[in-house]
């Protein structure tokens, strides 16, 4: 009875690590926006990022490997995390984005679209 509560309490924890992880970093630097997504244990092939309108996704997910009786898993298996932007990015034909995934971190640069100033009269 204990192993099944606990099985039920790994599996529940997964699940809300699923739905509130990857952490997301976001900061300007020059003309572009720099997002830094916390991936520890995927393979780089593993990951799709898009980005659409001014939605970022990011997918991702793992095989399950081990043998023998699970006891305990908290980390995540599977990512599917949408981001709203904080603005308006380049047009997605000529976005000119890069993705670089190094120790579990993926960081993506993303240049934005800078408006023109408008003149008040």
């Amino acid at each position: 009875m204990v192993k099944e509560v606990m099985r039920e309490i790994g599996n529940k924890s997964r699940e809300f690590y699923e739905f509130v992880l990857p952490p997301v970093d976001m900061v300007m630097q020059n003309d572009s926006l720099v997002v830094t997504i916390d991936m520890p244990g995927f393979d780089k092939k593993e990951i799709k990022v898009r980005i659409h309108g001014h939605i970022l996704s990011i997918n991702a997910k793992r095989e399950t490997i081990g043998e023998g009786t699970v006891v305990w898993r908290q980390r995540p298996n599977t990512v599917d995390k949408k981001i709203r932007l904080p603005m308006r990015v380049k047009d997605e034909e000529d976005l000119g984005a890069s993705a670089k995934y190094h120790d579990g971190v993926l960081t993506l640069t993303i240049p934005i679209k800078t408006g023109k100033n408008i003149t008040v009269e």
